[in-house]
Protein backbone atom coordinates (compact mmCIF):
# COMPACT_ATOMS: atom_id res chain seq x y z
CA UNK A 1 0.00 0.00 0.00
CA UNK A 2 1.17 3.40 -0.65
CA UNK A 3 -0.39 7.07 -0.33
CA UNK A 4 -1.36 9.89 -2.26
CA UNK A 5 -0.92 13.18 -0.89
CA UNK A 6 -0.45 13.66 3.23
CA UNK A 7 -0.25 10.73 4.97
CA UNK A 8 -4.00 9.11 6.15
CA UNK A 9 -5.52 10.88 2.89
CA UNK A 10 -6.58 8.25 0.49
CA UNK A 11 -4.58 4.98 0.58
CA UNK A 12 -4.07 2.43 -2.58
CA UNK A 13 -5.23 -1.19 -2.24
CA UNK A 14 -4.17 -3.77 -4.75
CA UNK A 15 -6.82 -6.24 -5.57
CA UNK A 16 -4.90 -9.13 -6.92
CA UNK A 17 -5.65 -12.44 -6.31
CA UNK A 18 -8.76 -11.01 -5.12
CA UNK A 19 -11.30 -13.09 -7.46
CA UNK A 20 -9.53 -16.41 -6.89
CA UNK A 21 -9.11 -15.93 -3.40
CA UNK A 22 -5.59 -16.57 -2.79
CA UNK A 23 -4.94 -16.75 1.43
CA UNK A 24 -1.97 -14.84 1.30
CA UNK A 25 -3.70 -11.80 -0.53
CA UNK A 26 -6.55 -12.15 0.74
CA UNK A 27 -5.13 -12.02 4.56
CA UNK A 28 -3.19 -8.20 3.16
CA UNK A 29 -6.16 -6.94 1.33
CA UNK A 30 -8.40 -7.60 4.89
CA UNK A 31 -5.81 -5.69 6.74
CA UNK A 32 -5.55 -2.69 4.30
CA UNK A 33 -9.37 -2.87 3.54
CA UNK A 34 -9.85 -2.58 7.24
CA UNK A 35 -7.48 0.62 7.64
CA UNK A 36 -9.28 2.43 4.59
CA UNK A 37 -12.51 1.88 5.61
CA UNK A 38 -12.46 2.99 9.61
CA UNK A 39 -10.23 5.22 8.82
CA UNK A 40 -10.70 7.38 5.97
CA UNK A 41 -13.70 6.21 3.77
CA UNK A 42 -11.79 6.27 0.21
CA UNK A 43 -9.41 4.66 -1.33
CA UNK A 44 -7.60 3.54 -4.51
CA UNK A 45 -7.88 0.05 -5.91
CA UNK A 46 -5.98 -1.31 -8.40
CA UNK A 47 -4.87 -4.64 -10.17
CA UNK A 48 -9.21 -5.29 -10.13
CA UNK A 49 -8.62 -7.23 -13.59
CA UNK A 50 -11.09 -4.95 -15.67
CA UNK A 51 -8.47 -4.02 -18.99
CA UNK A 52 -7.81 -0.93 -19.93
CA UNK A 53 -9.56 -1.41 -23.54
CA UNK A 54 -12.83 -2.11 -21.67
CA UNK A 55 -12.36 1.17 -19.52
CA UNK A 56 -11.45 3.52 -22.66
CA UNK A 57 -14.66 1.33 -24.34
CA UNK A 58 -17.05 2.60 -21.65
CA UNK A 59 -16.05 6.57 -21.47
CA UNK A 60 -16.10 6.34 -25.42
CA UNK A 61 -19.19 5.49 -24.84
CA UNK A 62 -20.34 7.98 -21.94
CA UNK A 63 -19.02 10.84 -24.19
CA UNK A 64 -21.24 9.80 -27.06
CA UNK A 65 -24.25 10.00 -25.06
CA UNK A 66 -24.01 13.26 -23.64
CA UNK A 67 -22.94 14.55 -26.75
CA UNK A 68 -26.42 13.59 -27.93
CA UNK A 69 -29.06 16.48 -29.01
CA UNK A 70 -30.93 17.54 -25.88
CA UNK A 71 -34.38 16.42 -27.29
CA UNK A 72 -32.74 12.39 -27.40
CA UNK A 73 -31.15 12.83 -23.67
CA UNK A 74 -34.88 14.10 -22.69
CA UNK A 75 -36.77 11.50 -24.53
CA UNK A 76 -34.91 8.86 -22.27
CA UNK A 77 -35.47 11.72 -18.64
CA UNK A 78 -35.81 9.64 -15.25
CA UNK A 79 -39.01 9.55 -13.58
CA UNK A 80 -40.83 8.69 -10.57
CA UNK A 81 -41.92 5.42 -12.15
CA UNK A 82 -38.81 4.32 -13.98
CA UNK A 83 -36.99 2.24 -10.73
CA UNK A 84 -34.11 5.10 -10.63
CA UNK A 85 -32.96 4.57 -14.78
CA UNK A 86 -32.80 7.35 -17.08
CA UNK A 87 -31.38 10.68 -17.80
CA UNK A 88 -30.94 13.32 -15.22
CA UNK A 89 -30.76 16.77 -16.79
CA UNK A 90 -28.74 19.54 -15.83
CA UNK A 91 -29.71 21.15 -11.95
CA UNK A 92 -32.08 18.45 -12.16
CA UNK A 93 -30.04 17.17 -8.23
CA UNK A 94 -29.38 18.64 -5.34
CA UNK A 95 -26.80 15.96 -3.75
CA UNK A 96 -25.94 18.88 -0.78
CA UNK A 97 -29.97 20.25 -0.43
CA UNK A 98 -28.80 22.66 1.72
CA UNK A 99 -26.72 24.79 -1.57
CA UNK A 100 -28.18 25.13 -5.44
CA UNK A 101 -29.00 22.49 -7.79
CA UNK A 102 -25.78 20.49 -9.25
CA UNK A 103 -23.94 21.58 -12.44
CA UNK A 104 -23.99 17.84 -14.23
CA UNK A 105 -25.80 15.40 -16.16
CA UNK A 106 -26.43 12.18 -15.52
CA UNK A 107 -27.65 9.01 -16.79
CA UNK A 108 -28.66 5.74 -14.91
CA UNK A 109 -28.11 2.12 -16.12
CA UNK A 110 -29.58 -0.40 -13.80
CA UNK A 111 -29.58 -4.22 -15.39
CA UNK A 112 -31.51 -7.61 -13.72
CA UNK A 113 -27.55 -9.86 -13.79
CA UNK A 114 -30.30 -13.06 -13.37
CA UNK A 115 -31.13 -12.44 -17.02
CA UNK A 116 -29.22 -9.78 -18.66
CA UNK A 117 -32.53 -8.03 -19.00
CA UNK A 118 -31.63 -4.28 -20.00
CA UNK A 119 -33.24 -1.04 -19.20
CA UNK A 120 -35.67 -0.31 -21.73
CA UNK A 121 -34.18 3.71 -21.57
CA UNK A 122 -31.45 2.93 -23.88
CA UNK A 123 -30.15 5.55 -26.32
CA UNK A 124 -29.60 4.48 -29.70
CA UNK A 125 -25.77 4.65 -30.05
CA UNK A 126 -24.00 1.83 -31.45
CA UNK A 127 -22.41 -1.12 -29.39
CA UNK A 128 -23.87 1.47 -26.14
CA UNK A 129 -26.00 -1.50 -25.14
CA UNK A 130 -23.45 -4.30 -25.48
CA UNK A 131 -20.60 -2.09 -23.59
CA UNK A 132 -22.62 -0.54 -20.70
CA UNK A 133 -24.44 -4.27 -20.02
CA UNK A 134 -20.34 -5.85 -20.08
CA UNK A 135 -19.23 -3.44 -17.69
CA UNK A 136 -22.20 -3.49 -15.55
CA UNK A 137 -22.00 -7.36 -15.08
CA UNK A 138 -18.10 -6.67 -14.45
CA UNK A 139 -18.61 -4.29 -11.83
CA UNK A 140 -20.83 -5.88 -10.32
CA UNK A 141 -19.09 -8.82 -10.01
CA UNK A 142 -15.62 -6.54 -8.66
CA UNK A 143 -18.27 -5.14 -5.93
CA UNK A 144 -19.25 -8.19 -4.38
CA UNK A 145 -16.11 -9.51 -4.47
CA UNK A 146 -14.93 -6.74 -2.58
CA UNK A 147 -16.98 -7.63 0.19
CA UNK A 148 -15.24 -10.46 1.44
CA UNK A 149 -12.49 -8.67 2.84
CA UNK A 150 -14.74 -6.63 4.33
CA UNK A 151 -16.79 -9.61 6.24
CA UNK A 152 -13.39 -10.87 7.02
CA UNK A 153 -12.70 -7.96 8.76
CA UNK A 154 -15.54 -7.89 10.22
CA UNK A 155 -15.41 -11.05 11.69
CA UNK A 156 -18.10 -12.69 9.26
CA UNK A 157 -17.96 -15.49 7.36
CA UNK A 158 -16.45 -14.25 3.88
CA UNK A 159 -18.95 -15.04 1.73
CA UNK A 160 -21.75 -13.07 3.71
CA UNK A 161 -22.76 -10.62 2.08
CA UNK A 162 -23.35 -12.67 -1.08
CA UNK A 163 -26.91 -13.33 -0.32
CA UNK A 164 -27.21 -9.97 0.53
CA UNK A 165 -26.43 -8.69 -2.63
CA UNK A 166 -27.61 -11.20 -5.05
CA UNK A 167 -30.71 -9.40 -6.67
CA UNK A 168 -28.89 -5.78 -5.60
CA UNK A 169 -30.05 -2.15 -6.21
CA UNK A 170 -27.12 -2.00 -8.52
CA UNK A 171 -26.79 1.65 -10.90
CA UNK A 172 -24.31 2.27 -13.36
CA UNK A 173 -24.19 5.86 -13.49
CA UNK A 174 -22.33 7.86 -16.28
CA UNK A 175 -21.72 12.09 -15.33
CA UNK A 176 -21.04 14.68 -17.52
CA UNK A 177 -20.13 17.92 -15.58
CA UNK A 178 -19.66 20.92 -18.00
CA UNK A 179 -16.95 23.75 -17.28
CA UNK A 180 -17.16 25.79 -14.41
CA UNK A 181 -18.91 28.93 -15.52
CA UNK A 182 -18.93 32.21 -13.38
CA UNK A 183 -22.30 31.52 -11.78
CA UNK A 184 -22.55 33.97 -9.03
CA UNK A 185 -23.92 31.21 -6.31
CA UNK A 186 -21.19 29.00 -6.20
CA UNK A 187 -22.70 26.19 -7.35
CA UNK A 188 -20.59 22.73 -7.44
CA UNK A 189 -20.23 19.75 -10.29
CA UNK A 190 -21.91 17.84 -7.15
CA UNK A 191 -22.45 19.01 -3.87
CA UNK A 192 -20.93 17.55 -0.91
CA UNK A 193 -22.39 14.28 -0.07
CA UNK A 194 -22.13 10.98 0.90
CA UNK A 195 -23.42 7.94 -1.20
CA UNK A 196 -26.14 5.74 -0.13
CA UNK A 197 -25.54 2.40 -0.20
CA UNK A 198 -22.76 -0.26 0.25
CA UNK A 199 -19.71 0.80 -2.09
CA UNK A 200 -19.59 2.98 -5.02
CA UNK A 201 -16.82 2.54 -7.69
CA UNK A 202 -15.52 5.26 -9.63
CA UNK A 203 -14.02 5.62 -13.20
CA UNK A 204 -12.91 8.87 -14.10
CA UNK A 205 -10.59 11.01 -16.49
CA UNK A 206 -7.88 12.96 -16.07
CA UNK A 207 -9.58 16.75 -15.59
CA UNK A 208 -9.66 16.42 -11.34
CA UNK A 209 -11.93 18.13 -9.75
CA UNK A 210 -13.00 15.51 -6.99
CA UNK A 211 -12.22 16.57 -3.08
CA UNK A 212 -12.84 14.36 -0.62
CA UNK A 213 -13.24 15.45 3.80
CA UNK A 214 -11.12 14.28 5.78
CA UNK A 215 -11.55 13.05 9.36
CA UNK A 216 -10.66 17.07 10.46
CA UNK A 217 -12.81 18.46 8.52
CA UNK A 218 -10.37 19.57 5.56
CA UNK A 219 -11.21 19.13 2.15
CA UNK A 220 -8.31 17.53 0.18
CA UNK A 221 -8.28 16.42 -3.72
CA UNK A 222 -8.68 13.05 -4.99
CA UNK A 223 -6.35 13.43 -8.17
CA UNK A 224 -7.07 10.82 -11.02
CA UNK A 225 -5.02 7.47 -10.93
CA UNK A 226 -4.66 5.81 -14.81
CA UNK A 227 -6.34 2.61 -14.47
CA UNK A 228 -7.54 2.70 -10.79
CA UNK A 229 -10.96 2.75 -9.68
CA UNK A 230 -11.70 5.30 -6.51
CA UNK A 231 -14.08 3.43 -3.81
CA UNK A 232 -15.69 5.27 -1.01
CA UNK A 233 -18.39 3.42 1.88
CA UNK A 234 -21.45 4.60 1.44
CA UNK A 235 -23.64 5.38 4.19
CA UNK A 236 -25.37 1.77 4.14
CA UNK A 237 -22.57 -0.18 5.13
CA UNK A 238 -21.92 2.82 7.49
CA UNK A 239 -24.94 1.73 9.61
CA UNK A 240 -24.50 -2.27 9.07
CA UNK A 241 -21.38 -1.20 11.11
CA UNK A 242 -22.97 0.59 13.16
CA UNK A 243 -20.58 3.45 12.28
CA UNK A 244 -17.14 1.31 12.51
CA UNK A 245 -16.78 1.98 9.06
CA UNK A 246 -17.59 5.42 8.18
CA UNK A 247 -18.72 7.39 5.02
CA UNK A 248 -17.39 10.10 3.93
CA UNK A 249 -18.54 13.18 2.37
CA UNK A 250 -17.00 14.37 -1.10
CA UNK A 251 -17.47 16.91 -3.51
CA UNK A 252 -17.04 17.69 -7.50
CA UNK A 253 -15.62 21.05 -8.58
CA UNK A 254 -16.19 21.45 -12.04
CA UNK A 255 -13.00 22.12 -14.17
CA UNK A 256 -11.95 25.28 -15.32
CA UNK A 257 -12.65 25.35 -19.79
CA UNK A 258 -12.79 21.53 -20.34
CA UNK A 259 -15.38 19.06 -19.81
CA UNK A 260 -15.37 16.45 -17.08
CA UNK A 261 -16.26 12.48 -17.22
CA UNK A 262 -16.67 10.01 -14.57
CA UNK A 263 -18.47 6.82 -14.44
CA UNK A 264 -19.72 5.90 -11.10
CA UNK A 265 -21.42 1.94 -10.37
CA UNK A 266 -23.04 2.40 -6.88
CA UNK A 267 -23.72 -1.33 -5.40
CA UNK A 268 -26.42 -1.01 -3.00
CA UNK A 269 -27.94 -4.19 -0.94
CA UNK A 270 -31.06 -6.23 -1.96
CA UNK A 271 -33.96 -4.53 -1.51
CA UNK A 272 -35.39 -6.62 1.29
CA UNK A 273 -32.00 -6.88 2.65
CA UNK A 274 -32.29 -6.26 6.57
CA UNK A 275 -29.67 -3.66 7.34
CA UNK A 276 -28.73 -3.78 11.17
CA UNK A 277 -25.71 -3.37 13.55
CA UNK A 278 -23.21 -6.48 12.49
CA UNK A 279 -23.11 -7.94 16.27
CA UNK A 280 -18.79 -7.18 16.43
CA UNK A 281 -19.59 -3.53 15.73
CA UNK A 282 -21.53 -3.17 19.01
CA UNK A 283 -19.39 -2.99 22.42
CA UNK A 284 -20.95 -5.77 24.76
CA UNK A 285 -24.16 -3.87 26.66
CA UNK A 286 -23.90 -1.04 23.89
CA UNK A 287 -27.25 -0.05 22.02
CA UNK A 288 -26.66 0.08 18.07
CA UNK A 289 -26.97 3.21 16.87
CA UNK A 290 -29.25 2.87 13.98
CA UNK A 291 -32.86 1.14 14.16
CA UNK A 292 -33.48 -1.84 11.71
CA UNK A 293 -34.43 -1.19 7.86
CA UNK A 294 -34.03 -2.75 5.33
CA UNK A 295 -31.61 -1.54 2.01
CA UNK A 296 -34.96 -0.48 -0.24
CA UNK A 297 -36.48 1.45 2.35
CA UNK A 298 -33.29 3.56 3.22
CA UNK A 299 -32.17 4.15 -0.15
CA UNK A 300 -36.07 5.41 -0.91
CA UNK A 301 -35.57 7.79 2.00
CA UNK A 302 -32.02 9.10 0.46
CA UNK A 303 -33.50 9.50 -3.22
CA UNK A 304 -37.09 11.83 -1.65
CA UNK A 305 -34.13 14.24 -0.23
CA UNK A 306 -31.81 14.24 -3.63
CA UNK A 307 -34.91 14.99 -5.27
CA UNK A 308 -37.21 16.78 -3.20
CA UNK A 309 -36.28 19.99 -4.28
CA UNK A 310 -37.62 19.30 -7.92
CA UNK A 311 -40.99 17.95 -6.09
CA UNK A 312 -41.31 21.24 -4.14
CA UNK A 313 -40.74 23.30 -7.33
CA UNK A 314 -43.79 21.46 -8.49
CA UNK A 315 -45.92 21.58 -5.86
Amino acid sequence: MFWIGQMNDIPVIDLEGLSTRDPLAMARMTGEVAHACREVGFFYVRGHGVPQAVLDGVMAQSHAFFAQPLTKKDALKISADSDNKGYVGLRTEALDPGRNADDKEAFNIRIDQHDGARSSLCPELPGFDAVMTDFFLRMLRLGVDMHRPIARDLGLDEDYFDQRLDRPMATLRLLYYPPASPREDGAFGAGAHTDYGNLTLLLTDDAGGLEVQRRDGAWVCAPPMPGAFICNIGDCLMRWTNDVYRSTPHRVTNPQGRDRYSIAFFLDANADALVEAIPSCVEAGGTPRYQPTTAGDYLASRFAQTYGFKQAEKA
